[in-house]
């Protein structure tokens, strides 16, 4: 978001952007509305009821509020959940407004009744209603203890979602196959576009052997090669437990398996082959950690377009990952391959030829 607001502001636009939550606004063209107490006080009110995106009414008013000063003729819309925002008041705003609306969708939680992936979960209650099973993933993200929440999202979802007529809202996807999944839910009535994510390339491009020699020596890293994996935070639906049984399946004295993006706990708890790094906010030092890489592995179950492949590739390294959701479309290389979901043992004996 912050990188098209910047843009539109170099080439002399009116530009404002907004958000609800993580860091405070820095400049007039910036608008944080939300505040670490109201994130608290939606996670919680969320886990009880279940109704993501219908809370923080105060905050949006404040943003509203804001909108109603700028008076824009474009809104772009990113993610909608994450605690911070009440979905009804936005769109009902967007509905009398005259603007044009963007709307560019990250996962699915556009058109679902709770979860912003399924694909793990293997469910498709979403083509035709969630509700009437009970939901798999209650307690993934977002987590409620109430499990008739599900259809009553979905229904209150798709009345508001679908308010807007055709003409005045186009859907963005960053791949195809999300593309393919909104053209199958209540969405499909909008215009959908395919628009790649995109990386710093001035950033993202094999480091000098002086960069690399810098951060390796940093983490103490050692002559072995390196299967790097990068995700931020690290869970079952990230592969995380993949790594670890790969592990087990590598010559230790010739691979070293390195994580960036761990927890204090879960660096904590990495088995024996396996070299933990937090979360660096350092695009540089991520990047010379790629090309310290003899190949980057993506385990992940459900993605939409993971941008790891895009900057692995773009700093010289290939890509091995799982042959899932938008996936396949972000490898370029000769060298990088997919493998089925969830075949650690394909995945070892292909990374073992890097």
């Amino acid at each position: 978001m912050m990188k098209e607001h910047l843009a539109l502001i170099d080439q002399g636009c009116e530009s404002l952007a907004c958000w609800g939550r993580r860091r405070p606004a820095s400049s007039v063209s910036e608008y944080c509305f939300g505040s670490p107490a109201n994130f608290i006080l939606d996670v919680g009110l969320t886990l009880l009821d279940g109704k993501v995106g219908f809370h923080s009414v105060r905050q949006t008013d404040a943003l509203i509020h804001r909108l109603d000063e700028f008076d824009p003729d474009v809104v772009h819309l990113h993610n909608l959940h994450g605690y911070y925002l009440n979905i009804d008041k936005l769109f009902k705003w967007l509905m009398k407004s005259d603007c044009r609306v963007v709307w560019t969708l990250h996962d699915c939680w556009a058109f679902t009744g709770h979860c912003p992936y399924f694909t793990y979960s293997c469910c498709n209650q979403w083509k035709t209603g969630c509700g009437a099973k009970r939901c798999p993933q209650l307690m993934g993200y977002p987590p409620t203890i109430n499990s008739a929440s599900c259809k009553w999202s979905y229904g209150a979802k798709r009345s508001i979602f679908t308010s807007l007529p055709s003409n005045r809202m186009t859907i963005i996807t960053p791949s195809k196959w999300l593309a393919g999944l909104v053209a199958c839910s209540y969405l499909s009535k909008y215009p959908i576009e395919v628009v790649h994510n995109t990386i710093d390339l001035n950033v993202f491009k094999p480091r000098s052997n002086s960069e690399v020699f810098s951060v390796k020596e940093k983490y103490g890293l050692d002559s072995r090669k390196i299967i790097l994996g990068v995700a931020s935070p690290w869970s079952k639906r990230k592969g995380l437990s993949d790594f670890f049984a790969l592990a087990d399946k590598l010559d230790k004295s010739e691979y070293s398996i390195v994580l960036v993006g761990l927890s204090a706990k879960q660096m904590r708890q990495l088995p024996p082959g396996v070299v933990g790094i937090p979360r660096t906010d350092s695009q540089i030092e991520l990047a010379s950690l790629y090309s310290s890489a003899s190949v980057l592995f993506n385990p992940t179950y459900e993605d939409n377009y993971p941008t790891v492949n895009l900057e692995a590739e773009a700093c010289g390294v290939p890509v091995v990952c799982y042959d899932v959701g938008g996936c396949s479309e972000t490898l370029h290389r000769d060298d990088s391959k997919l493998v089925e979901c969830g075949d650690v043992l394909s995945a070892s004996l292909l990374l073992a030829k890097y």
